[in-house]
């Protein structure tokens, strides 16, 4: 007997809707016996982990403060991700988006208005797209793989970023800890709602995605990023230019993913560390794919993703569970989509 994977004319629309929802549920069965399999009650942890988030304002606003550097690096990455350019990279744009903001909060302390979060904010944005320009011109120029060359240059942001703290950006009030001076009022995100840490940066990644949605969908650039997607022998007789494509793609990818990193420390940090990051460069690739690249469907696909990771907290307070219990089920998640995703545009034969 022989089981072979044959291509499907027409992959279901349907389907491909629901499948994330077939994932979700498929994730919450395993996640069931996984607690159970620990010696902890299944109900209970299931509720702690997907319900009680929900039940309040304070793990509300939580919910919301995770969800916005990842749903700004999935918005960028679902640009790249449709027009075939494989961005992994979005850690270290991050990263360099956070250490760029955060020097020029730090060079300017005379500054007292709010110019100052404005120009940390652009430098921010241009942090993330020159180290995103780096995979981007090593691709054009050189025909480079762009997957390792932005996926290696993501240890070099965070190595960058531990030398910087370590060195010319530590504070010399700190104490000898790895870390920057606090970034004073007129450079920081200030809260929106007191008692909560709810900031600028939540309103400008709900802009971010509806406004690259209009961009994909009713622009000619977002119609050139579709046809190389689906076939760069069309989009060549089209007359539409890959070079150009790959740099606009990987520009606005690493300038969203530099925006989520310098809202994160002007924002809830307040400071540059040497670990400013649970990983959301890689989380928020899973965002972009359960969201089926869409960036209004990445705006819940990041709320999941964010209330797993406040869950996980919770988990570890109350059932004394590892925080990486966060991680484990997005890579569940991530693999049940995958797997629906080989039937929707696969059928099985058996011969």
């Amino acid at each position: 007997m022989l089981i072979q994977l044959e291509p499907r004319n027409i992959p279901s629309k349907i389907w491909q809707v629901l499948s994330p929802m077939v994932a979700i549920l498929a994730t919450v069965i395993l996640g069931f016996i996984l607690f159970y399999s620990l010696g902890k009650p299944p109900i209970a942890a299931l509720q702690t982990l997907l319900i009680s988030p929900l039940t309040n304002f304070y793990g509300l606003s939580e919910l919301t403060v995770k969800t916005a550097p990842i749903l700004l690096i999935a918005v960028g990455l679902s640009v790249c991700f449709q027009g075939k350019v494989w961005n992994i990279g979005a850690e270290g744009q991050f990263t360099i988006g956070a250490i760029c903001g955060g020097a020029v909060a730090l060079a300017f302390p005379s500054i007292n208005n709010y110019s100052l979060l404005l120009l940390s904010l652009i430098a921010g944005v241009l942090g993330g797209a020159i180290w995103a320009s780096i995979s981007a011109w090593l691709k054009v120029r050189f025909n480079t793989n762009e997957i390792l060359t932005s996926l290696m240059l993501n240890y070099i942001a965070i190595s960058l970023l531990n030398y910087l703290v370590d060195g010319i950006l530590k504070d010399p009030q700190g104490f000898n800890f790895p870390e920057s001076a606090p970034f004073n009022k007129f450079a920081s995100l200030q809260p929106l709602i007191a008692g909560t840490r709810l900031h600028l940066g939540v309103i400008l990644a709900v802009v971010a995605a509806v406004l690259i949605w209009g961009v994909l969908r009713q622009t000619f650039f977002g119609f050139s990023v579709r046809v190389i997607g689906s076939s760069a022998k069309a989009a060549i007789y089209a007359g539409i230019e890959s070079d150009r494509i790959i740099w606009l793609t990987l520009l606005i990818s690493g300038g969203l993913a530099g925006l989520a990193g310098v809202c994160e420390v002007l924002g809830p940090i307040g400071q540059l560390r040497p670990s400013i990051s649970p990983g959301y460069g890689y989380t928020a690739i899973i965002a972009a794919f359960i969201g089926r690249l869409n960036p209004l469907g990445i705006i819940l696909s990041s709320l999941l993703i964010a209330l797993l990771y406040v869950g996980s907290e919770l988990v570890q307070i109350k059932l004394g569970l590892p925080l990486a219990l966060a991680g484990m089920f997005q890579g569940i998640l991530f693999f049940f989509v995958l797997a629906a995703d080989i039937l929707i545009y696969n059928r099985v034969k058996i011969k």
